[in-house]
């Protein structure tokens, strides 16, 4: 159990490992995508990519199909999250520090990032589940798109008015906010921080989710519009401005759905 005292501050060396290890992690992820984009810009159609790697847009898909999505959105997740997470990262290694300046951080680490990857990847099925069943409706454009003007209306109003309720306001404090998560929940042990690293997943999933059904109005392989929603998650966790930034998001999103609803 962490007592009430601050965390000590890693090493250099052991924070340069947790920065460098987020990195590389980030920059695979983002490497997958733009390889993904880069088959469009290379001449080939969305239908022909997609039915080259196995995801035909206009038949009915298979489970390979819904693999490869899972598998795409779980990349995608991987990308876009890692920055915000390795703040935490770092706090949760000092606290292991705090507790036992000889212990190494490696596996803790691991294990706790481990946890927080699961609920995203479960997060990344739901999503992939609901790809399907928009393109199994015709719902759903090459683009990955909802072909629905309602449909993404009715998505930018629901996110942007999520971001005003109580619960989306109490996972952001979590967020920033990390410390006192530590402090009284620590749990000892891969096992420990496996459990941790779920229930600070989880916080950060009721922050997020709203955020990330946006790409279902402007694409999903929009690799603009994901970096720059990745960008915004990082900014509403870790800015100076970050809560009156997720107003302001909130807010926008919801105009542009109105907006969409009168065209």
């Amino acid at each position: 159990m962490l007592n009430a005292e601050p965390v000590a501050q890693l090493d250099d060396r052991d924070r340069l490992i947790v920065w460098t290890s987020v990195g590389l992690v980030t920059v695979f992820a983002w490497a997958y995508l733009v390889y993904l984009a880069g088959r469009m810009s290379a001449g080939m159609s969305y239908d022909q990519m997609m039915a080259d790697m196995g995801m035909p847009m206009n038949v009915p898909w298979h489970a390979a199909d819904v693999w490869f999505t899972f598998v795409m959105w779980t990349v995608m997740m991987v990308g876009m999250m890692a920055p915000s997470a390795a703040p935490v990262l770092v706090l949760f290694a000092a606290a292991g520090k705090a507790l036992d300046r000889d212990r190494a951080i490696g596996t803790p680490v691991l294990a706790f990032a481990g946890g927080y990857a699961l609920i995203w990847t479960a997060f990344s099925a739901a999503a992939a589940l609901a790809q399907w069943a928009l393109h199994e409706t015709a719902l759903l454009s090459p683009s990955m798109a909802a072909s629905s003007s309602w449909l993404a209306a009715t998505i930018l109003i629901l996110a942007g008015a999520y971001q005003f309720t109580a619960f989306k306001w109490a996972c952001l404090n979590h967020c920033r906010s990390p410390l006192g998560f530590l402090m009284g929940n620590w749990r000892n042990g891969v096992a420990g921080a496996i459990e941790m690293g779920v229930r600070h997943g989880t916080w950060c999933l009721g922050c997020c989710w709203a955020l990330m059904c946006l790409l279902f109005v402007v694409g999903v392989m929009n690799l603009v519009w994901v970096a720059a929603i990745a960008a915004f998650v990082l900014i509403e966790k870790v800015g100076p401005l970050g809560r009156v930034t997720s107003r302001l998001a909130g807010a926008a999103s919801v105009l542009a759905g109105m907006f969409m609803l009168t065209r």
